[in-house]
């Protein structure tokens, strides 16, 4: 086993795990936490902005990211299933590039506004072709355990931004100034600038044959595997992006603005915010490994759904505001428990589609955390307002129950993993 393991480690692969660690590096340190305070700190030394509060353009900054994301994925993802992944993740480099070079040299909100569309528009070309190759270049029936050690990847380079962040704020000042968190993007804009270039090594070429192909590819050819059953299996997608896209809707609502919340709540200063950031990237990474080997014993799709419900308590009791230390076990434990099972739901999309179908697949999902957890965001702005995360929080949680019923349905039509 380990050795067939071995085998199936492409340099597709291999160019996946680096590119996943310099980009989720790099938007560990600018994006998230720094940018949100950013933009807050922005307009309130700005007395507000366009009419709105700190929050609420905090909101549309996100919804400006969402919509050029959206102009894009759906034809990107069928663009890279006509003439190639690789193609789509060379044109997507250069939106990259110039995101994070007007990223960089930008010093007004229009600036910045700017550059989250051009990134929103490198996040849509990028996606699809980038989960694609991937998933072309796994074998079908095998792909969780590359997913779940490439989200550890993702989780461990997202957990060392805020981690390198606590040195930049030891040596530039503990506190939220515009100079500071600025000089803290700059450091991640250069290595989210070259994790865009490495976009131009991916190669076709490389990819599997029909080894990668999707479950009922393989099923169709089966004499004792009944119409009826491949009927239903045809099903899976739908579900899966359907509770994806709604859960991803709840979550664009209110993750964005938990820095915001840190602060204006509890007075949490840039380094005690680092650190709960880190520590929730490193406990998410390490469930994703621990949830792929027992979904091998309990199914993907129970492990999913188990963590999901308990995560959506723990978010009913965050908006009662518990004391601070409760507040930072809670919020570790309730991210970890609803990022961590991502891998399981991407090897169940990638082994119930065709390889000639999955730009188009990839597509949608981007839009389930593209679009509605840009989009929502906006609504999230304007519920909080003036700080009422509490109804924010609240509305989440029933969104994210929600979102938790597709699963139930996917039950009895994805198997387990050999």
């Amino acid at each position: 086993m380990k050795k067939h393991f071995r085998n199936i480690i492409t340099d597709n692969v291999k160019l996946s795990y680096l590119y996943t660690a310099l980009q989720s590096f790099g938007r560990g340190i600018w994006m998230g936490n720094i940018l949100s305070l950013y933009i807050v700190v922005f307009a309130e030394r700005s007395n507000g902005l366009f009419g709105l509060t700190p929050n609420e353009l905090l909101g549309v900054a996100s919804g400006i990211t969402g919509i050029s994301m959206t102009a894009l994925v759906f034809p990107s993802g069928a663009l890279a299933d006509k003439f190639g992944r690789d193609k789509l993740l060379k044109t997507a480099a250069f939106f990259g590039i110039a995101a994070m070079i007007t990223m960089a040299f930008s010093s007004s909100m229009a600036g910045i506004l700017v550059a989250l569309f051009l990134w929103g528009a490198f996040q849509g070309l990028n996606r699809p072709a980038f989960q694609s190759i991937l998933a072309d270049s796994l074998v079908t029936g095998k792909r969780s355990k590359v997913y779940a050690r490439m989200h550890l990847v993702r989780q461990g380079g997202m957990a060392f931004g805020p981690f390198l962040n606590i040195v930049l704020f030891l040596y530039l000042g503990d506190k939220w100034d515009i100079s500071i968190l600025r000089s803290v993007m700059l450091v991640g804009i250069v290595f989210s600038l070259v994790s865009a270039l490495l976009l131009f090594f991916f190669k076709d070429a490389r990819s599997l044959g029909d080894e990668s192909e999707s479950i009922t590819h393989f099923e169709e050819s089966k004499e004792d595997v009944s119409d009826k059953i491949l009927r239903r299996r045809k099903w899976i997608p739908l579900l899966l992006t359907s509770s994806n896209l709604v859960i991803g809707m709840g979550a664009g609502m209110t993750v964005k603005f938990f820095p915001v919340f840190f602060r204006a709540i509890y007075d949490m200063k840039p380094i005690t915010v680092q650190l709960i950031m880190g520590a929730t990237f490193i406990f998410t990474g390490t469930f994703a490994v621990l949830a792929q080997k027992y979904s091998l014993k309990k199914g993907r799709v129970e492990i999913m759904l188990g963590s999901k419900i308990i995560a959506t308590v723990i978010l009913f009791i965050l908006a009662l505001y518990p004391t601070f230390w409760v507040l930072i076990v809670l919020y570790i434990v309730r991210g970890a428990l609803m990022n961590s099972v991502q891998p399981l739901s991407r090897s169940i999309l990638m082994d119930a589609v065709p390889k000639k179908h999955r730009g188009k697949w990839n597509s949608a999902s981007v839009i389930s955390w593209g679009l509605f957890w840009n989009a929502s965001a906006m609504i999230g702005g304007f519920l909080i307002g003036e700080n009422n995360f509490r109804l924010c929080f609240l509305v989440t949680a029933g969104v994210y129950a929600v979102g938790s019923i597709p699963l139930f349905f996917l039950l009895p039509l994805v198997n387990k993993e050999s």
